[in-house]
């Protein structure tokens, strides 16, 4: 008898975060050594190499940024920001009953 299919694993976000940290480090790695071999000068592949490594820091804490305010807003059970006045959906403008 074949098993029920299962609902594919969802791995949190703190590791997504961290697949994708690793490889923007590897390829802060490859990519200088590939730039050398093409015949690029050493100083152009540093270049390339340290704007990678400050893109990919960036890249780091605003991505560690969203995880803890998501959550926070998980841990706190607040609603997102409705506008500017707060105010729900009901009343007069607002789909309601008009005279």
């Amino acid at each position: 008898m074949p098993s029920p299919a299962r609902a594919p694993v969802q791995a949190p976000a703190s590791d997504a975060v961290s697949e994708v940290i690793r490889w923007a480090g590897f390829s802060c790695a490859v990519v200088p050594v590939v730039l050398l071999l093409c015949g690029l000068p050493f100083g152009a592949a540093l270049g390339a190499a340290a704007g990678l490594a400050a893109v990919t820091a960036a890249s780091h804490a605003l991505l560690r940024h969203s995880e803890r305010t998501a959550a926070r807003l998980d841990a706190d059970g607040v609603s997102p920001h409705r506008g500017r006045h707060g105010r729900t959906g009901i009343g007069a403008h607002r789909g309601g009953h008009r005279v």
